[in-house]
């Protein structure tokens, strides 16, 4: 065993428990070079994260190498954005590749000199078949494909024919080169498979080079033999093409690597799949790849989620063979078990109610001490201002409470977070409309600190700013995108599009202090949730998204389950 894999620790999931077995019997030498090939053809979604934290995690707990690789391999599709908000994306996760960043557009050449060696080995032909008749004569899962009249071609001819579609001498969809393999396969992907296709377009990377491009199942896993990698980690989806990456390896004779599938990432209320989020996108029924309703790693990042909550999540979920689905709400508990711990506190109104504390000094200012985090004892107090007149929630007040209402009514005390209690003696409407627009108290100015050495108790502690020092912000009010559980499965995902899905206010106030926040910085709003600062946020305006809601539904599930295996 090679000695800078002697430090690793005991296998957590089935690929660790393959990899171990190979490093016992000393397979490829004991190295562990792994891989993320992502097609920069879109962003990732958390879907990918999983991918991106078993290729990295692989290589780094082995003390192996991941490489970054770009399947770049369909110059209509990608652009250099798609790729650099990968490689954002990765390194936010916490993982580097070091100086192993590649393309498969490294590799044009090689890759073609491959496919003229098959060619030469009568393993490959050039087909003059339109795609819609290869599909044709390519069968059914019942019925077996049959052989194009192009599929005997002579050696030479073929090797003339791929060197004249490499010099751009016909049209697109003309031609194409193909694998000879069998017709009769109960393996659809054996059934002679389209290596090269004719597109005469602009490559991100290498220009107007090529207007021959090799399919991605062609090129995938010779970029794979080229760079070394030992395993080739990927999903269940591509069990079925393991066939034909074998056969191409085997017919070239050069290095195999072992091909690992695992279960794909699915999430209720949540569409991962890239075809289906880009739509999304184009109809502009979202704003953008980076929208905080999107599941991509850029939108949930923009939301407020911390990549130490998704790897959580994904170490949660573990790493199986078999596909399943897992609740919305574990990542959501996830999350918010994270942000308990890191994310300061702070008041912030959403909905404003004027309260003015009519025996409180009008023109005095109090600087009042509050905790920054109690779950953390090293996050510090900050001050904040307390004045005359003050903010508090709209919902925080009624004029007639139900019995089990604890809040604000008139002859009703209640506690001022951080402040004192405060008594509320009348209220001002407005004339035309009846709203109120004023609430007027008294407080106790013995309770300061929200504490009454006497021993009386109130039920109802609210938070609050003052009106004299808060600060406007905007505030989105994020919800899950869709609907329905499995929103794939429906027809169309305009059907299952969720109306409420965001909610903008814009006459919050919030305290003072969060003028100096940034964009990501993250907070929680004392009773309303976990909130980040956006990058649309100025000096102008500051803007939050709500990251996560105070409820955590994962917890009163999994409290329900315990309870009914304790009836059982």
């Amino acid at each position: 065993m090679s000695e800078k894999n002697e430090n690793k620790t005991s296998a957590s999931n089935f690929i660790e428990l393959i990899i171990e077995d190979d490093l016992k019997s000393n397979k490829y030498n004991g190295n562990i070079v792994t891989r993320f090939p992502p097609e920069p053809n879109g962003y990732l979604h958390i879907g990918h994260a999983k991918a991106i934290c078993i290729d990295f995690g692989i290589a780094e707990k082995y003390n192996g190498k991941c490489h970054m690789r770009f399947d770049d391999t369909n110059p209509v599709k990608e652009e250099d954005e798609f790729v650099q908000s990968i490689l954002e994306d990765v390194k936010w996760l916490g993982f580097d590749w070091d100086e192993h960043l590649y393309y498969a557009s490294d590799y044009f050449e090689k890759i073609y000199e491959y496919a003229v060696q098959l060619i030469k080995k009568g393993a490959a032909y050039v087909d003059d078949l339109s795609g819609e008749e290869i599909r044709e004569y390519r069968g059914t899962l019942t019925k077996p494909g049959k052989e194009s009249p192009y599929r005997n071609r002579s050696v030479e001819e073929n090797l003339n024919l791929f060197e004249k579609m490499r010099a751009g001498e016909f049209a697109d969809g003309e031609k194409v080169l193909r694998a000879k393999i069998d017709m009769a396969s109960q393996n659809m992907n054996l059934r002679d498979p389209v290596m090269y296709r004719i597109l005469h377009a602009e490559h991100h990377r290498a220009g107007n080079k090529w207007c021959i491009y090799p399919m991605y199942d062609w090129a995938h896993g010779l970029e794979d033999s080229i760079e070394g990698v030992t395993y080739s980690l990927c999903s269940l989806e591509f069990e079925n093409h393991r066939p034909l990456y074998d056969w191409f390896l085997d017919q070239l004779e050069i290095h195999h690597p072992r091909q690992i599938e695992f279960a794909r990432l699915n999430i209720t209320n949540t569409i991962l799949a890239k075809r289906k989020l880009s739509a999304l996108v184009e109809k502009k029924l979202v704003n953008g790849w980076d929208d905080p309703r999107m599941p991509t790693i850029a939108g949930i990042r923009r939301r407020g989620y911390t990549p130490e909550a998704l790897k959580d999540f994904l170490e949660r979920v573990g790493v199986a063979k078999t596909d399943s689905t897992v609740d919305v709400a574990l990542l959501e508990h996830c999350l918010r078990e994270n942000l308990n711990k890191s994310a300061k506190r702070v008041m912030a109104v959403l909905k404003p109610l004027k309260l003015i504390i009519d025996n409180y000094p009008e023109e005095q200012i109090e600087m009042l001490e509050a905790e920054n985090n109690p779950e953390d004892p090293t996050s510090g107090k900050r001050e904040i201002p307390f004045s005359r007149e003050l903010y508090i929630e709209q919902t925080d007040f009624m004029e007639e409470p139900p019995k089990k209402f604890f809040r604000l009514a008139i002859g009703r005390e209640v506690r001022l977070k951080h402040a004192y209690y405060v008594t509320c003696q009348s209220v001002v409407k407005n004339e035309k409309t009846g709203e109120i627009v004023e609430v007027h108290c008294s407080y106790d100015p013995a309770t300061k600190g929200g504490w009454s050495d006497d021993g009386r108790k109130v039920k109802g502690t609210l938070h609050w700013v003052s009106a004299e020092k808060a600060v406007n912000a905007e505030v989105r009010l994020y919800d899950h995108l869709f609907t329905a559980d499995n929103p794939a499965a429906a027809e169309n995902l305009e059907d299952v599009l969720n109306p409420a899905s965001l909610e903008v206010l814009t006459e919050c106030k919030v305290e003072p202090g969060l003028l100096e926040a940034n964009p990501g910085d993250r907070f929680q709003f004392l009773r309303h949730g976990y909130f980040c600062v956006d990058n649309d946020s100025s000096d102008e305006k500051l803007v939050f998204n709500r990251t996560v809601s105070m409820r955590d539904s994962w917890a009163k599930i999994q409290k329900q389950m315990q309870n009914r295996g304790k009836k059982s």
